[in-house]
């Protein structure tokens, strides 16, 4: 798998960005989310409650795709497999928290917890139509 191009590196700088996943039925469902990214590592913190992390644990096939918002015509895609891997004590969600000045346990309900879900490109597209 290559790495993430220079020309594109600074949208893992971006607010959010676009998980989809496989449904039940088999059509794609789609959810913004928070993100981190160190080096070429993109990680998630996902509640285990939650649809995308039940279409991930039976289809770990996804598309994480991040928009340069002050230009649409530039994105990037990583095609990608998900790794979940639980967060018992919440070590990840509160890194995650940090950028963005948020305590992601108040968005979880008792009993409820949380996965690092790691992207693992198998393809990557860095797209830029401007021109």
């Amino acid at each position: 798998m290559s790495s993430i191009p220079e020309s594109h590196r600074d949208l893992l700088d971006a607010q959010v960005a676009t998980l989809a996943t496989v449904g039940p039925d088999g059509r794609p469902q789609l959810s913004e989310l928070w993100f981190l990214a160190e080096g070429d590592e993109i990680r998630l913190s996902l509640n285990t409650s939650r649809q995308k992390v039940k279409n991930l644990r039976r289809d770990p096939a996804c598309t994480l795709f991040i928009l340069d918002v002050a230009n649409p015509y530039r994105y990037l895609e990583l095609r990608a497999d998900a790794e979940l891997v639980p967060d018992p004590d919440y070590a990840f969600a509160d890194m995650l928290g940090v950028k963005y000045h948020a305590n992601l346990r108040e968005n979880d309900g008792p009993g409820e917890s949380r996965v690092v879900v790691t992207i693992k490109p198998v393809k990557i597209n860095a797209v830029n139509m401007s021109g």
